[in-house]
């Protein structure tokens, strides 16, 4: 019982945070709207909340919303917009946007085909640890 307590003021927290304008609340808020974690399943609204966290410049929310264009997950697909977003995010040195920007230049997807940025981008997530990034590069 004390488990779902913890989860319920947590969710709350985090509900307090991103009505007060916390980006990193409201990309949270974001993934559990997602996932329909602790709420209902809403993708619209995890997209809204993903808007204004990357509106802010967090990283984590442009590359979440990039996501969500590039699996056309709530949005209209659009490697482009995807792009654009992974690109904000991965000049702040996320590794994950580092290697979403590195599959978008390895196949052309938003951006023009360029294997040569595709992995300058898999070796700056691949020193961060990104694992993905790093098995891209060994099979390149």
């Amino acid at each position: 019982m004390a488990g779902a307590a913890t989860k319920a003021g947590e969710l709350r927290a985090i509900f307090k945070g991103a009505a007060e304008g916390d980006p990193d609340a409201q990309r949270r808020l974001g993934e559990r709207y997602e996932h329909g974690d602790g709420v209902a399943q809403d993708q619209a609204e995890a997209l809204r909340l993903y808007t204004l966290a990357a509106d802010q410049g967090l990283a984590i929310a442009q590359f979440s919303l990039g996501r969500c264009y590039v699996t056309g997950n709530g949005v209209d697909h659009d490697e482009k917009k995807a792009a654009k977003l992974f690109r904000k995010a991965a000049k702040q040195g996320l590794a994950e946007a580092q290697h979403g920007l590195g599959q978008c230049f390895m196949n052309g997807a938003g951006v023009v085909q360029d294997e040569k940025e595709a992995m300058r981008l898999y070796t700056q997530a691949a020193d961060q640890g990104h694992e993905r990034a790093r098995y891209n590069l060994a099979t390149l």
